[in-house]
């Protein structure tokens, strides 16, 4: 037997009232709260001496126990024979003053200001759905008529959105509107009928309209109120209360590991971003301790674009490595301040608890993790505006090998790390000039340099952040020795996407007498290249700001232009797509065959190509297949990059199906060619030529 409407249309129905009370009998019916769960704000807003209209009783026993507490002058109306009639007759004796009326909420005939107050538990929102919210505007109108100066309308509703909005934009001008958000007081059982947190809200009368709307929220019965400058801000600070509790609705159903729902916390008093959590979930099939229910994993400053925690990959398997059943995964905001670990935990405790699986004991020890024990380090040394990409920041952080690395991140993407170069002291020598030093070593945190003064931090223009950028250099190789270091006929690179400069800066600094042409669409990043992050134009490297589609169009066009190497490294802005990197248009035929021509005839073309879309990765390939006779790819390690090392020529006028086995060798010649080329550059080049070609492959 259904006991809740069926439609929202139904709950304005005096029939279906009617039929419900009939079915329900004595058993009374709370709509959506008692008066244990109710009466810290109704005693806050409604006094003992008050004469209380209580809008839509129905059998509830809120009225029943306000009078015996003290709440002697409440008169109750419904629209409900049936349930006026069997609450006059069980409260005649008990509680003589205690009426029941039945009379409609939109024409009560009651004198004007005749109550301090009125009770509406669920009646507005039964209304709300009559009459294109009609009905219960006129209900509104009434109530406010009703109230005297300074009385006040109290509400409990679940503010689904057509409600609130009806009912805060009728009241926004002339009273005082204050919203409680009382979701930490529902029942908490899976199977509840409202997964939506109930709210409580309070409009009062005033006699003057103020010259400004009074908008309040307030977390709890008694939470300090958080003042909102316009009804769509407070309409949307309710949705997010509503968002959070029916994502708690679903954690607290069970655990789902392909579902990773986050929450950002922020800061009281700014509203500022402090926090984010991210709830992680193992798989059923893993094998875990019994009592590894839940932890809480504490990012590092400045590491929450690591692809260990900025990517879904990653923090399935840092779930795994952690083995408990839920781990949230606690992300730290720039511009935020924290003491240390306690005291993050200090603050974070109350909220995750929320967050508990299913079936875990009450008395749980719940576990902090974090990497060393500490927050990390992170310093924003530099901030802007881009007209094509918006806010950015320039910022230090420190790494998990103890160096300090130099990110650039724009903020409609603030998990994703733009550019990156590591930093060392200035007027100290590279740590590369100690003998076998390799990117994957874990030197010791000493080796970093100090945190000191930004000025005292400069860019190592011979350590390549990115792997896809070492691949690219290593594929110089295939243009053979004689081509690398024929000084009347030098290397030259036309390369599409700038970024912090370090992969054209590198060529520049280490391939003999190279010459490298960059394309970069946004002046910004090249203006943040040159003031953060150490790139140097000259006779041999320079910048044309454009589009590097309609370069590349002019410069065929033209005719007269080649290049030894084409590099695309430009990311696509359509999140949609399933490529990342680079946008479609790049890897058009029409656009390939351009590249092609553009290239001499021992030409290479490198593109860089992020496509998590089995499909159209595919067809990528094939399109690139069809233009170059000979494609290697080398895929990146952990991430979904691939390089793709594209030969005008196949060298023997057929497509090779194994690797040039002069490769190798030619890989050590360049790695030795770079190193010697070291007297006309600052630091010393870190990079393996020979692993960095290893895993090429033939496509």
């Amino acid at each position: 037997m259904s006991l809740l409407p069926r439609t929202a249309e139904e709950f304005s129905s005096a029939d279906y009232w009617e039929r419900f009370f009939r079915k329900r009998g004595e058993k009374a019916f709370e709509w959506y709260g008692d008066y244990s769960s109710l009466c810290g704000v109704l005693h806050r807003y409604i006094k003992p001496r008050d004469k209380v209209l209580v809008v839509g009783c129905g059998n509830s026993e809120l009225s029943e126990q306000l009078y015996d507490v003290g709440y002697h002058q409440l008169t109750n109306i419904d629209i409900s024979e049936t349930v006026v009639s069997h609450m006059n007759q069980r409260n005649t004796e008990r509680r003589p003053d205690l009426t029941f009326q039945q009379l409609d909420a939109t024409q009560t005939g009651f004198e004007s200001g005749s109550f301090q107050a009125a009770l509406d538990k669920g009646t507005l929102d039964a209304m709300a759905s009559e009459e294109d919210g009609a009905l219960a505007g006129r209900m509104l109108a009434e109530v406010g008529r009703v109230l005297s100066v300074g009385g006040r309308y109290v509400c409990v509703t679940l503010a689904q959105e057509h409600v609130i909005k009806l009912a805060v934009e009728h009241f926004a001008q002339g009273w005082a509107v204050r919203i409680h958000c009382l979701s930490g007081q529902q029942k908490e059982e899976s199977d509840s009928s409202f997964a939506l947190p109930v709210f409580v809200l309070v409009c009062t009368k005033f006699r003057q309209a103020p010259p400004f709307a009074v908008l309040e929220l307030c977390q709890g019965e008694d939470g300090a109120p958080t003042r909102l400058v316009s009804v769509p801000e407070l309409l949307s600070a309710v949705k997010e209360r509503q968002a959070y509790n029916l994502m708690l609705h679903k954690l607290r159903g069970g655990t789902d590991a392909s579902s990773t729902p986050s929450l950002t916390l922020c800061h009281a008093a700014t509203g500022r971003p402090r926090y984010t959590l991210t709830v992680q979930d193992s798989l059923p099939s893993a094998k875990l301790p019994r009592s590894n229910h839940f932890a809480i994993f504490i990012v590092p400053q400045g590491r929450e674009s690591d692809w260990l925690y900025g990517s879904a990959e990653g923090r399935t398997q840092l779930a795994s490595s952690a083995k408990f059943r839920r781990l949230v995964i606690v992300a730290m905001h720039r511009d935020q301040e924290y003491e240390d670990m306690q005291a993050v935990q200090s603050e974070l405790s109350p909220m995750v608890m929320e967050l508990v699986p299913p079936g875990m004991p009450a008395n749980q020890q719940v576990p902090f993790l974090s990497v060393g024990g500490d927050l990390g380090w992170r310093e924003v040394i530099g901030r802007g505006v881009s007209a094509l990409t918006g806010e950015y920041s320039v910022e230090d952080v420190r790494g998990e090998d103890g160096h300090l690395y130099r990110r650039l991140i724009f903020m409609n993407n603030s998990q994703l790390v733009q550019s990156e170069s590591r930093l060392r002291s200035a007027g100290t020598a590279s740590s590369a000039h100690k003998k076998k030093n390799k990117k994957k070593s874990k030197p010791s945190v000493s080796d970093a340099p100090a945190l000191t003064r930004v000025k005292d931090r400069i860019v190592d223009r011979g350590f390549l952040c990115c792997t896809h950028h070492e691949v690219m250099v290593a594929g110089l190789a295939m243009l053979g020795m004689d081509a690398i270091n024929n000084k009347d006929q030098p290397v030259s690179v036309l390369l599409v996407g700038l970024g912090g400069g370090g992969l054209p800066q590198f060529v520049h600094d280490f391939v003999p007498c190279a010459r490298v042409e960059v394309v970069e669409l946004d002046p910004a990043v090249l203006e943040v290249a040159q003031t953060w992050f150490g790139f140097q134009t000259d006779e041999r490297l320079n910048v044309t700001l454009g589009d590097g589609l309609e370069h590349i169009k002019t410069l065929e066009s033209e005719g007269g232009h080649s290049f030894d190497v084409i590099m695309f490294d430009v990311d696509s802005k359509d999140t949609t797509l399933g490529m990342s990197c680079p946008p479609p248009a790049f890897v058009e035929t029409s656009l390939l065959k351009k590249v092609y021509s553009l290239l001499t005839p021992r030409g290479l073309f490198m593109l860089n190509l992020v496509c998590r879309d089995s499909a159209l990765r595919k067809s990528v390939l094939e399109r690139v297949q069809a233009v170059f006779p000979c494609v290697f790819s080398r895929g990146i390690e952990g991430e979904v990059n691939e390089v793709l090392l594209c030969c005008r020529s196949s060298g023997e006028g057929h497509k090779p199906h194994t690797i040039p086995q002069t490769l190798q060798q030619t890989a050590r010649d360049l790695q030795k060619t770079l190193r010697a080329n070291t007297q006309t550059a600052p630091c010393v080049p870190q990079i393996d030529i020979t692993a960095m070609l290893n895993d090429l492959k033939v496509i």
